[in-house]
């Protein structure tokens, strides 16, 4: 069995789809740093099922994908395919060549295959067993790995011896199936427990069983007791029945006979209510005229006692109307009078309100002169003081920029004098910042010196910390081994402890005494909590 050829598309630096031809003898790939000759050993390694993205000195799974160039555009996944001459029947499989692939996508999903077939990893792994051909075998050897094979640990090179011997797919079959039986074995202890439990359950179960079974016989006996009793209440229902339907025809002949004498009284009853609605509707009429002529008489009764008391009045008054009737005959000469008077005052004032009208017109005239004339001024007085206005802010802004350049003009005067002050006080402290170099330097190399000392230091300490870091963590394990011991311990005791409370397995009777012990000081408890003997006579 040997390698017949690789084929790569995709997988790290190989864009284009390369196959690897391998034939009898040497094959070596020769190359610059760079190139990507440690390339076609990391592809070997992933085809095989390495999962360990540090072994293809990469960061994520997808770095083994071709990213891309400023030239040619990244692949969407990696294919590799390594062909092994199998016609001496080394691997477990019916074909004289096979052919192991694996492709791998950036959205992350991967496949194997075995000649074409999807298959798992296991699979794959099954396959190269004891072959010393894997991720993990002995035929792929690379940079730095014979140094860390001569100066690794014994279980590691035991590995590798184990490879060699072919005990490999043994001894993880022997893993596989210690597993399995420790998994079994945990259930059988699971089982035993809830065996014991139920065990203890059988008794009572068997009472209840019994309680059960006499129950289900008094039920049917009860059943058909109900059954007769039902036949019993049916037929006395039946002839109850009968004697009700003859109750019923009775008392139906009495209602017919009752109804047609109600009819003949409801006839005779309307005849007799429309006789009074009649008579009623004639006496609301005679009452109404009653009470219209009584209200009329009323009415006029008063009208007439009004009359004789205007009459009475007029008589009174008719004197005291005649002298009044002097005194305004009088006051309306004296009236006519004063109108004479009035009209020849409004005839005067009449004619001096022309004149006033006349005047006021010319008024008005004169005065939409002087107004026109008015908005005249207004608008030259508007116009001057817009102009006044524009040139106080010209003068403004002129005095603004004669005195920001003012004080840049200050500013650079300052700066100017800081600047000759500087340079002075740096001419006169050269000699001083010399003697302070020389002084730091100094004390540089002291800092650097007692650096070196500290890291030395820092390498022990680190080397005592690790010590201290392995010990810590076996602690920290055996801590942990101990609490689930001990939490399976305190559960255990636990379940034990409710089912004693509980006196789980002994029957109802007891359970009802030893629920009245903390009641009842003279319970003390069962015999099994009390005697305390050997094993051996335990029963």
């Amino acid at each position: 069995m040997y390698l017949k050829s690789i084929e790569v598309h995709g997988f790290k630096s190989f864009a284009n789809k390369i196959l690897f031809q391998f034939h009898n003898g040497i094959t070596g790939i020769v190359g610059p740093n760079g190139s990507g000759k440690s390339n076609v050993a990391d592809a070997v390694r992933w085809v095989l099922g390495e999962q360990r993205i540090k072994q293809l000195r990469g960061a994520t799974m997808q770095d083994v994908i071709f990213s891309g160039t400023e030239l040619r555009k990244p692949l969407g996944y990696a294919y590799v395919a390594i062909t092994l001459d199998n016609s001496d029947h080394q691997l477990a499989i019916d074909y004289d060549e096979v052919t192991v692939a694996r492709r791998l996508y950036r959205s992350g999903e991967s496949e194997y295959l075995i000649n074409g077939t999807p298959c798992r990893l296991k699979d794959v792994n099954e396959l190269f067993y004891d072959t010393g051909i894997g991720k993990e075998g002995y035929s792929i050897i690379g940079q730095g790995q014979i140094d860390k094979i001569l100066s690794g640990r014994p279980e590691e090179r035991r590995e590798l011896f184990d490879e060699a011997a072919g005990i490999v797919k043994f001894k993880r079959r022997k893993d596989a199936s210690v597993k399995k039986l420790e998994s079994e074995q945990q259930n059988l202890v699971r089982v035993n427990d809830i065996l014991s439990e139920l065990e203890k359950q059988v008794e009572p179960l068997g009472k209840q069983a019994e309680k059960a079974r006499v129950y289900l016989k008094h039920r049917e006996t009860l059943k058909a007791l109900d059954v007769n009793v039902f036949l019993l209440e049916s037929e006395k229902t039946r002839a109850q029945l009968s004697d009700t339907e003859e109750k019923y025809r009775i008392a139906d002949g009495d209602l017919k006979d009752t109804t047609t004498r109600y009819e003949g009284i409801k006839e005779e009853y309307d005849r007799i209510a429309t006789q009074i609605e009649a008579l009623e509707r004639q006496m609301e009429q005679a009452r109404a005229q009653l009470t219209d002529t009584s209200v009329l008489r009323g009415k006029l009764e008063g009208e007439i006692a009004v009359l004789q008391e205007k009459i009475r009045s007029i008589r009174g008054n008719e004197a005291h109307l005649q002298s009044r009737k002097e005194t305004l005959r009088k006051e309306i000469d004296a009236r006519n009078a004063d109108k004479e008077k009035l009209l020849q005052q409004r005839n005067e004032i009449q004619k001096r309100l022309e004149k006033l009208q006349e005047e006021r017109n010319s008024a008005a005239a004169e005065l939409e002169i002087i107004q026109s004339r008015v908005a005249g001024l207004n608008q030259s007085i508007e116009d001057a003081k817009n102009a006044i206005i524009d040139t106080l802010n010209d003068r403004a802004a002129i005095k603004t920029k004669m005195g920001r350049q003012d004080t840049m003009l200050e500013q650079a005067q300052i700066r100017r004098a800081e600047l000759n002050s500087r340079l002075l006080r740096v001419k006169s402290d050269e000699v001083q910042q010399e003697e302070s170099i020389k002084s730091l330097e100094e004390a540089f190399n002291t800092v650097t010196q007692e650096i070196a000392s500290r890291k030395e230091a820092q390498t022990a300490m680190e080397a005592k910390l690790n010590e201290f870091r392995e010990t810590i963590a076996k602690m920290d394990q055996a801590l942990r081994d101990a609490q689930v011991q001990y939490h399976q311990d305190k559960t255990r005791l636990e379940a034990v402890s409710n089912l004693t409370e509980r006196y789980e397995g002994y029957g109802g009777s007891i359970r009802r005494v030893m629920e009245q012990k903390d009641k009842n000081p003279g319970i003390i408890g069962v015999v099994a909590d009390i005697i305390k003997v050997e094993k051996k006579y335990e029963t």
